[in-house]
């Protein structure tokens, strides 16, 4: 015997121009039936809870499913599986122009269908959320369930088993020496690699090469010594690991679309004091009395 919940929607056309629209949920447990073999034309993530089961690849081999796990179903692409009596699985339907975009950062893995986890606990939080949300007669469905499959991807991404939570640690240390004015090759040879090797791990981790991880590091940190500083563009660069301050003023205009001066301007955030690194909890939000206060319980001087 088995018990099953699911329920399916349509969005409309405008909906799946929000990047990732959600087609349908469902929790299931019990004694499952086999599923396939069978194409789709869209996305699924099967999320196992409890139990263990089989999943088939086209070629024929069979995999052995152990919860916690994931199953990814790929448009086009045949897939068969069967549960045994303590399966307990949720998933979720999707599609839509993100797809491609989450597959080429690696939330996606057509190539690897079935995906050990750590814990399947805040994945199963997410489609809890987006089965409330399925309601009938809930005005925001479309939106809320679409925004929700962006919000699993990243749980399912964060939930991998064989990846930490924030990243590995050459991301870490990447992370850590952002800064300093090193190339590349000179980051790959502080971890004893190659700077193949190097490539491979971060975009293994964060989807990207190596140089692009950095360089976000960088400008997200310009960012905010323009945004909340006095400190002049050449300063800036310098903190942020460049030298020259017109290659730096260069680099910056053409990634994020202004001149650093001009995204000063537009933020008008400077903070007289100085400003923290610290995270504010959400439950105890900082706070500056007065129009006129220069400092607050979360300012800090640089």
């Amino acid at each position: 015997m088995y018990h099953t919940w699911m329920r399916y929607f349509t969005p409309a056309p405008v909906h799946h121009r929000l990047g990732l629209a959600c087609l349908g949920v469902g929790l299931q447990h019990g004694e499952l039936p086999v599923v396939g073999p069978r194409n789709l034309d869209h996305h699924v993530a099967v999320v196992i809870s409890a139990g263990s089961g089989w999943y088939r690849t086209p070629d024929g081999h069979r995999h052995r499913v152990t919860a916690p796990a994931l199953i990814w179903l790929t448009p086009g692409v045949p897939h068969h599986y069967g549960p045994d009596p303590s399966w307990d699985e949720c998933f979720v339907d999707f599609t839509g122009p993100a797809t491609a975009t989450y597959t080429e950062l690696g939330y996606i893995e057509p190539d690897r269908p079935v995906v050990p986890l750590a814990d399947a606990g805040a994945a199963r939080a997410v489609v809890g959320r987006i089965a409330r949300a399925a309601r009938r007669g809930n005005p925001l469905l479309e939106v809320e369930t679409g925004a929700a499959v962006h919000e699993l991807l990243v749980a399912l991404r964060r939930a991998r088993a064989d990846l930490a939570p924030d990243g590995d640690e050459v991301l870490q240390a990447l992370a850590r020496d952002a800064f300093q004015p090193l190339s590349v090759a000179e980051h790959a040879a502080r971890h004893g690699m190659t700077p193949a090797e190097l490539r491979t791990a971060v975009r293994r981790g964060a989807g990207c090469s190596p140089k692009d991880y950095l360089l976000g590091i960088r400008l997200g940190r310009a960012k905010e010594l323009l945004a909340a500083t006095e400190l002049p563009v050449a300063a800036v660069a310098r903190r942020v690991g460049y030298d020259d301050p017109a290659y730096f003023s260069r680099l910056f205009t053409r990634r994020v679309g202004m001149a650093p001066v001009r995204f000063r301007e537009q933020q008008g955030r400077t903070v007289p004091g100085g400003w923290s690194n610290r995270i504010p909890d959400p439950d105890d939000p900082p706070m500056i009395e007065g129009p006129h206060a220069t400092q607050g319980p979360m300012i800090e001087p640089l």
